[in-house]
């Protein structure tokens, strides 16, 4: 995909800059702009794809992906999914399950050079890989792009290396692979500092860094507790015939209404444990013992069960292309 592809996508660029969640002052003006954006970027780009983690944020995106394609006729974006080696096997389960459910086509970026590595020398994650054993492209990305000077580095996610190769690497040479111009993604303004300053269409363009694409970025402007709001309204009762209408919000797994199981909603299970974000398996951890919606969103953080080695890098990683 090339930079001149771009030229002739027709959205606003500044569109978002400046604002935060209380610039929409309603779940209802949330919804409307999140559609806005999904519409505009099915509308613009030639071949665009949502990033899907499993994760709550991505599921709403998907969902308003869903909705927008069915009114108004667009062909459904291809889901991607890093797999980055370290998931919970019920994320795996989850995303599959609902591709399926949902009839979405999905494929999978990995990084191959560095799981073939691992799997090869049975490595867990934290073993160390040699910068000497990978391939040509990834060891340009360690030493030209990253700077990385030692010998070896982890394999393990939540890494400044570990995540660039991981899930950087992946997600771009995905790209590469299946030309695809505008990445449909889940993150909000609210949820990290370095995600703060993002506009509803952003520009990844330096063909240095990564495939020129552009990112669209439909739910900016929720807040966590937006995101659970719209599950138990909307998200929901849309999918699960048997769900109230009225919006019901469960206090537990066990508090579903009769005739309507866990698997048949479109929440993933970890959130039900108590949850709140979604990592890696050896370096996520839940925050409580009560479903995420159930905690207090207002006075604690989000993000407080991942790994803080990635997040106090998060602003560099977003540089070089992470999500």
């Amino acid at each position: 995909m090339s930079d001149s592809t771009l030229a002739s996508v027709d959205v606003d660029y500044t569109d978002g800059e400046g604002e935060d969640p209380a610039d929409y002052p309603s779940l209802q003006h949330k919804i409307e702009k999140a559609i806005e954006v999904t519409k505009t970027g099915l509308e613009e780009y030639e071949n665009p794809a949502v990033m899907w983690t499993g994760g709550k944020d991505s599921t709403l995106t998907l969902y308003f992906i869903n909705q927008v394609a069915e009114k108004y006729g667009y062909e459904k974006p291809t889901a991607v999914f890093i797999d980055h080696f370290q998931h919970f096997d019920e994320i795996t389960d989850f995303v599959e399950h609902w591709a399926d459910e949902w009839d979405i086509d999905l494929v999978y970026a990995r990084n191959e050079d560095v799981g073939a590595y691992a799997d090869e020398h049975g490595l867990e994650p934290g073993d160390d890989i040699p910068v000497s054993a990978l391939s040509d492209h990834n060891k340009r990305h360690v030493r030209e792009i990253l700077e990385y000077e030692e010998d070896t580095f982890p394999f393990l996610l939540d890494t400044y290396v570990g995540n660039h190769l991981l899930k950087t690497v992946a997600l771009n040479d995905a790209l590469e692979e299946y030309e695809i111009d505008g990445v449909i993604s889940g993150i909000r303004w609210d949820e990290q500092d370095a995600r703060a300053d993002e506009t509803f269409f952003s520009p990844r363009h330096d063909p240095d860094i990564y495939p020129p694409h552009d990112r669209i970025q439909p739910i900016l402007q929720f807040d966590e507790a937006d995101v659970w709001d719209v599950f138990w309204s909307y998200v929901v009762p849309d999918t699960v015939a048997a769900f109230p209408d009225e919006g019901y919000v469960p206090d537990s797994a066990d508090d579903l209404p009769d005739g309507v199981s866990q698997a048949a909603i479109p929440i993933s299970p970890k959130y039900f444990a108590g949850f709140r974000s979604l990592g890696s398996e050896v370096s996520t951890e839940k925050t409580e013992a009560v479903p995420a919606w159930k905690q207090d969103l207002e006075n604690t953080t989000e993000r407080a069960g991942r790994a803080q080695d990635k997040e106090d890098l998060m602003e560099r990683l977003r540089d070089l292309g992470y999500m």
